[in-house]
């Protein structure tokens, strides 16, 4: 099936709780990070992908309606040509915020714990390398830990989804809006007496990182 939403916000700016709004709003089994951790077949592929080799989109997605987080965002305008139908949900939080929240969760298990971790689990430790270049290198130039580097590559990124997607086919979204603005962008009704929800992924890196001792938390 297509993809009928496609998410361009890095992570760490609400993707995790729009995931599970759009799977309240029956989009079904919304694609992230974590549904990749679950899958060795999805680790090999995007580790494939990551390294330059074919994309198997329906085949990736063929259980999906809607796909976000990294590494998909990385692949939006891939992706919009692909699933021309599909809509494009762009995650925003206050910029120190997020670098301070990204700093303390992913870039931390990133390269000093689950990399090391990972390396009993060739699927796992192929799909981070991965991650490691075209996301923290590519999009980063490896220079995440520069504060103001970080935020004008994360400003940088939204001023391009602005620029390269259709406004008919763009929704700027934080998750303090809640449901209205996107139950409105994707024409379905509010839900009834559920508020939105709001997950907290990095509340979980974070007791991981304490639990593994791995490096020094603050």
């Amino acid at each position: 099936m297509p993809l009928k939403v496609i998410g361009a916000g890095f992570g760490r700016t609400g993707t995790l709780s729009l995931k599970t709004a759009l799977e309240k709003l029956g989009f079904g089994k919304c694609y992230h990070m974590v549904e990749i951790l679950k899958d060795l077949r999805h680790m090999k592929h995007w580790a494939e992908i990551m390294q330059g080799g074919k994309a198997e989109w329906d085949t990736l997605f063929k259980d999906y309606q809607a796909a976000l987080d990294w590494p998909v965002a990385a692949y939006y305008k891939d992706l919009m040509t692909i699933y021309p139908q599909a809509k494009v949900i762009l995650t925003i939080r206050d910029p120190n915020s997020w670098h301070r929240s990204i700093m303390t969760t992913l870039y931390q298990a990133q390269r000093r714990s689950l990399v090391r971790f990972a390396r009993i689990i060739p699927p796992l430790y192929r799909f981070l390398h991965g991650m490691e270049n075209s996301i923290w290198q590519d999009v980063f130039q490896n220079n995440l830990e520069d504060k103001d580097h970080a935020i004008k590559v994360f400003n940088n990124h939204i001023e391009e989804v602005k620029r390269v997607v259709p406004p008919e086919r763009l929704l700027i979204f934080e998750a303090r809006q809640g449901w209205e603005p996107l139950c409105s962008f994707l024409n379905v009704p509010v839900p009834v007496g559920q508020p939105y929800p709001h997950r907290h992924k990095g509340t979980l890196v974070r007791q991981f990182l304490r639990y593994t001792n791995l490096t020094e938390y603050r």
